[in-house]
Formats: C-alpha cells, sequence, structure tokens
C-alpha cells in the first residue's frame, strides 16, 4: 500500500510541477481540465487516485503528453528549456493538416543538418 502512495505522491508531485512552469493556479488548471481546483489540490497532494482517462485530461490541460505525467525522477523533477520548447512544437502541429506537417518537417531536416 506504501508504494501506491508513493507513486500517487510522485505523479501529483509532477502535476504540480508542470503547473507551476505554466504559472497555472489550481484552479485555472482545474478550469482548463473540466475539475474543482480542491481535486487538483488533492492529485497534487497524492491523496486521490486520479483515473487515466482524468490523466489525459490533465496532460491535455497542461499541453503535455500523458507519459510525461509519469517523467519523474523525484519531486524536485525539472522540465528542461528544450523540453519545453519541443513540447511547445508538438502542440503546433498536432493542430496542423498533413501537407503542412510534411513541410515543416523537411524544413526542420534541412536547418539540423545545415547545423552539424
Amino acid at each position: 500500500m506504501n508504494e501506491d502512495r508513493e507513486v500517487l505522491k510522485l505523479v501529483g508531485a509532477r502535476i504540480r510541477a508542470l503547473r507551476k512552469e505554466r504559472g497555472y493556479s489550481q484552479e485555472s488548471l482545474g478550469e482548463k481540465g473540466g475539475f474543482h481546483f480542491s481535486y487538483i489540490g488533492q492529485i497534487e497532494r497524492g491523496e486521490k487516485n486520479v483515473s487515466l482517462v482524468n490523466l489525459a485530461k490533465i496532460a491535455e490541460s497542461l499541453d503535455v503528453n500523458l507519459i510525461q505525467l509519469f517523467a519523474y525522477v523525484d519531486e524536485e523533477f525539472e522540465v528542461t528549456e528544450t523540453e519545453t520548447l519541443i513540447n511547445e512544437l508538438v502542440v503546433l502541429l498536432r493542430s496542423a493538416n498533413p501537407v503542412s506537417i510534411r513541410l515543416i518537417m523537411n524544413i526542420t531536416k534541412q536547418i539540423l543538418l545545415d547545423n552539424k
């Protein structure tokens, strides 16, 4: 049972870190995901065993992939600037059409090849 609690605390701490990094309050994150702010607080403190569906909603509200909620090492895990920029790019790409994505991919490849 302690192991279960530890996982809840680590995921909650990760959600808290991502929320603070984005400058969101518990209330604003709750509004984005359709949750009450007290529920967000309970998740962050490891008091709630949150469902996978709700975790997906929270991840979407934080503009991260679901897997990033589990990318913890410990409570002091920090997201690098590079990871943050990549996440922002992924969010933009999700709303683009396949032709635009292909064009962006080709341009990106060329830029990266030129910088080697």
